[in-house]
Formats: structure tokens, C-alpha cells, sequence
């Protein structure tokens, strides 16, 4: 769907959109994925094996949920040549992105010997769920699984339906998986956070999905560690008259081939820009494979009249990726507060991002980027505080602890106290 609005029409339009990415709310699946929640929680594999048997159109024979040795092996003679060099090159600068993500522990001294620190424990297992269906994901696998290596997770599994893509087999095996298991959906989410016969309990997922996948991890949330609930991507771009039209056309469509509920904006100050990417818009999409799914995602053409403005928008949008196609993008970036990614300038499609440049394509969605930050190393790290006091330090403190104590009427609280220097 192309919508176009100017003037006071923008913030209408954008009022409904907020309101329309939003992830709040109930959902009618909500029922199914309860429902198949308690069925893996219950029946373990046997309900696994079921609905892949169900929902994928595949039999999954019992033993068989865990992808052998041998299969992964044999992948590599599946995928395109070049593909391992391009990985490869994705691999190194992901991971020297998110190496400068990792902080130190500390402890400090105080007087009488007060000790305080932080220790930074990385998690045991994390569980990575890649998703099939209408894509190939291996950029996805290096995304979630680079930066809990970087962290020093002990363990790395990995949940895809079936079958699953030789191109994923083989970004698993690359970064350091530890085991792959063909199960996908809402139950892929349950088996990883209860565990099964064949599937390891997890402390935390990562990885994006369709609603079921999104939903399950909503309702999962406290059994097992969720990094974020994934709407529906999506992109703003702000652009000037010294933008291009056949980038800007080119980059709302790429976002717009993720997915029927994609939304793709454009938020300018050139009037002569809406025609120009409309133009674009309806002869580039001629060439691509998805127009069926482009045509199903939602693009949005604004005109404003400054770029004041268009930021302000931008911020109240909280878009997933924001580009800035204007001349000299760096004049605004410090006003933009909302947004996952910044993309400066024409030649920074959200594309390059995606796969190779290097930090974290796994971003807030559905607005969340007003709190929320992208997937990094800090997601699969633990942070413990630590007290030490000595006798002479907790003397020097005691009766502060005990009056506050009894401020909020917990009188066992001074009691521990003064219990140590009766």
C-alpha cells in the first residue's frame, strides 16, 4: 500500500502509524501458541516431531531432532562459491564491531576497607532461533551468535524449521554453534526455554520470527530470558533536495520485500522528491522477485517543510533503521534520540548494515527504539555487584542502616544489625 500526506495530513498519518506498529495489545494467535506451549512443555519431542510434521510439512523421525555432524559437513557442498569469503569477511567485521562493546570488571577500596565491585558473568546457553520460510537467513545466525561468542557464552544452540538452508547449516558451523536442531515456530521457543529429550533448557533467546515465534517469547518472558519481542521491520528515510530519488525508491523496497506488514517512510522537504520516488518506485519494483510481498508492505511518502520537522517525526516514529540522505547528515544526528540504526548519507543502505559493516543488525522494532537498544555483547552478560564490609566499616554505618530501617517499619533489618554488635 503507497500512501502520500503533507502538510498537517503528516501527523495524522503519523499518529495512526505509531499506532499501528505498536507490539502492545492482544493478538488472536495468542491462543494457538498457549496451547502449543504446553503441549512441548508436556509431551516434549513427541509434540516437536508433530507439528513440524503439522505446520512445516515435514516429518522429523524420532532421534533425528538435532542435525548430525555429517549433515553439516555436507552443506558446505551446497552452498554458491564465494559464499564462505563473503561470510567470512561479515564474520571479522561483526566481530571487531562488537569486541568494543565488551566492558571491564571492577572493585574499588573505600576507607575502612570497604570493598565494592561489579563482576560481568557471561550466561551458560543461549538458545538462537533462525527462521525459515519465505528467506534464507545465514546474516541472521552471525547477528545473534557473534556477539554471545564475544561475550564468552559457554554454550551456543540453534532452532530453525525444517528443512533447513545448507546457507545457515554452514553460518552455524562458521561462528561456533554448538548444536542445530530442526524445529521451528512458537514450539522451537517452548522446547528452548523447558527443554526436551533432545533440546537443551536455555537461559536466554535471541532471534527474530513471525507472530507465533514473537508471541511465544512474550509469553515465555521470565522462564527464560527474551532479548526483545520483533515486529514487523522497517525503515525512515529523511532526504533534501540533494538526495536521489532511485536510492531513496531502492532502499524503501528493500525493506519492503522482508514482509507483508513491512513499512518503508519517507519523510522530505523536497516536494519534487515524492514524484521522483514514486516514479522510481513503480519501475524498480518491476525487476524484483518479491513484488507479490512488496506489494502487501506499507510505503509512506511525506512532505514537510523543514528538516526540524522531519527529525521531530523521525523521533516520534522510533524507527527500526532511519537513513539520513541529506547533505551533510552529520548536522542533525545529534537531535536524532529514537532510532536503532543511523545510515549518513546516499551511499549507507540499510543492505550494508545487514550483512557486513559490522554492528548488529538485530534492532528494536515496533517503535521500541525509545527505550531499547540493538543486540550486542551486553545482552548475553550477567553483572553482579559486590559488597564487602569489615567490622570497624559496619559499625561506622550501623545506626544510619538501622534508623532507615525502621522508616519502612523493617525492624528485622536493624535487628541484623545490631545483632553483630551486641
Amino acid at each position: 500500500m503507497l500512501k502520500i500526506a503533507t502538510g498537517a495530513d503528516v501527523d495524522v498519518e503519523v499518529k495512526k502509524l505509531i499506532e499501528q506498529k505498536s507490539l502492545s495489545g492482544e493478538f488472536p494467535e495468542e491462543k494457538v501458541v498457549k496451547e502449543i506451549i504446553g503441549r512441548v512443555r508436556k509431551e516434549g519431542d513427541a509434540a516437536l516431531i508433530e507439528y513440524s510434521r503439522k505446520f512445516d510439512g515435514v516429518e522429523v523421525l524420532p532421534g533425528t531432532i538435532r542435525i548430525t555432524e555429517d549433515a553439516i559437513k555436507a552443506a558446505y557442498d551446497k552452498v554458491k562459491l564465494g559464499f564462505l569469503d563473503a561470510l567470512t569477511k561479515a564474520i571479522q567485521n561483526i566481530t571487531a564491531f562488537h569486541k568494543k562493546q565488551k566492558n571491564d570488571e571492577w572493585f574499588e577500596t573505600l576507607p575502612l576497607d570497604v570493598v565494592l565491585g561489579q563482576r560481568l558473568v557471561p550466561l551458560e546457553r543461549v538458545g538462537v532461533y533462525v527462521p525459515g520460510g519465505r528467506a534464507t537467513y545465514p546474516s541472521s545466525v552471525v547477528m545473534n551468535v557473534v556477539p554471545a561468542k564475544v561475550a564468552g557464552v559457554k554454550e551456543i544452540i540453534l532452532a530453525s524449521p525444517p528443512p533447513i538452508s545448507p546457507y545457515v547449516l554452514v553460518a552455524a558451523k562458521e561462528v561456533g554453534v554448538n548444536a542445530i536442531y530442526q524445529v521451528g515456530g512458537a514450539q522451537a521457543i517452548a522446547a528452548m526455554a523447558y527443554g526436551t529429550e533432545s533440546v537443551p533448557q536455555v537461559d536466554k533467546i535471541v532471534g527474530p520470527g513471525n507472530i507465533y515465534v514473537m508471541l511465544a517469547k512474550k509469553q515465555l518472558f521470565g522462564v527464560v530470558g527474551i532479548e526483545s519481542l520483533a515486529g514487523p521491520s522497517d525503515v525512515l528515510i529523511i532526504a533534501d533536495d540533494d538526495a536521489f530519488p532511485e536510492f531513496i525508491a531502492a532502499d524503501l523496497l528493500a525493506q519492503a520485500e522482508h514482509g507483508p506488514g513491512s513499512v518503508a517512510i519517507l519523510i522530505t522537504t523536497s516536494k519534487g522528491m515524492i514524484d521522483g520516488v514514486q516514479k522510481e518506485l513503480a519501475s524498480q519494483k518491476t525487476k524484483l522477485k518479491r513484488q507479490e510481498i512488496i506489494e502487501k508492505a506499507d510505503i509512506y511518502l511525506f512532505h514537510v517543510e523543514s528538516l526540524g520537522k522531519a527529525v521531530e517525526l523521525s523521533n516520534r516514529i522510533a524507527p527500526e533503521h532511519l537513513g539520513l540522505e541529506i547533505g551533510s547528515p552529520q548536522r542533525v544526528l545529534e537531535k536524532v534520540k529514537n532510532a536503532g540504526a543511523v545510515f549518513l548519507g546516499p551511499h549507507s543502505p540499510v543492505a550494508v548494515g545487514d550483512y557486513i559493516a559490522g554492528p548488529n543488525h538485530v534492532l528494536p522494532t515496533g517503535g521500541t527504539a525509545r527505550f531499547s537498544s540493538p543486540l550486542g555483547v551486553y545482552d548475553f552478560i550477567k553483572h553482579q555487584s559486590i559488597i564487602g564490609y569489615t567490622k570497624p566499616a559496619l559499625k561506622n554505618v550501623w545506626k544510619d542502616v538501622k534508623f532507615l530501617s525502621e522508616i519502612e517499619g523493617l525492624d528485622g533489618h536493624g535487628h541484623s544489625m545490631d545483632v553483630r554488635f551486641s
